[in-house]
């Protein structure tokens, strides 16, 4: 064999478990497919009769719900504060009207870097009424926010799981407020 046949085999070996490294991290921390997730676990669980159980077991775990324009109202299930600095609250955005609604462009805020990259909850915050701090919605490096993004119209009846990051206010400040564009206020525990 060669130096070259040599060369290049070794090569070989090397730029697979790197390229399925690469692979796999891009999978991780990929979000762009996963608007599809929710509304295939939606199909699934209209079919099965046990999850509208589970689903009502969690109406137990409302933490708050904030009613908005059309019918829409947020009905927030989680607020965990993560070791890594931020807290992720999350749950439901429904339309609890009799018909379509798009989800109002003010949920965006007006930040024109936030509303460059398109419908998203990056208006959203946390009130710390205690130590006197309001807390925004995080940004990545390139300025898109951390919640759920891009909102579709939601038809009658329809709900769909959403989450927003903040900084998260000092450990003993458990209760804050959430404030949505155009939503009621709601206070809320975070846990963690």
């Amino acid at each position: 064999m060669s130096i070259r046949c040599t060369t290049r085999a070794r090569r070989g070996w090397i730029v697979w478990p790197v390229a399925i490294g690469l692979a796999f991290g891009a999978v991780g921390c990929g979000g762009g497919g996963d608007d599809d997730k929710p509304d295939a676990s939606a199909t699934s669980s209209k079919s099965s009769e046990s999850e509208p159980e589970a689903q009502e077991g969690n109406a137990e775990e409302t933490l708050a719900e904030l009613k908005g324009p059309s019918g829409l109202f947020l009905k927030v299930t989680a607020a965990q504060r993560d070791a890594g600095g931020f807290v992720t609250v999350s749950g439901d955005l429904k339309n609890d009207g009799s018909k379509t609604v798009n989800v109002p462009a003010q949920l965006s805020g007006n930040e024109t870097e936030i509303i460059r990259n398109g419908s998203s909850f990056g208006g959203a915050t946390l009130v710390d009424s205690k130590g006197k701090k309001r807390y925004y919605v995080l940004r990545d490096t390139d300025g898109r926010p951390l919640t759920t993004t891009n909102l579709p119209a939601l038809k009658a009846g329809e709900s769909l799981p959403v989450f927003m990051q903040f900084p998260a206010p000092p450990a003993d400040a458990a209760e804050v407020t959430l404030q949505l564009p155009m939503f009621t206020a709601g206070a809320i525990e975070i846990s963690g």
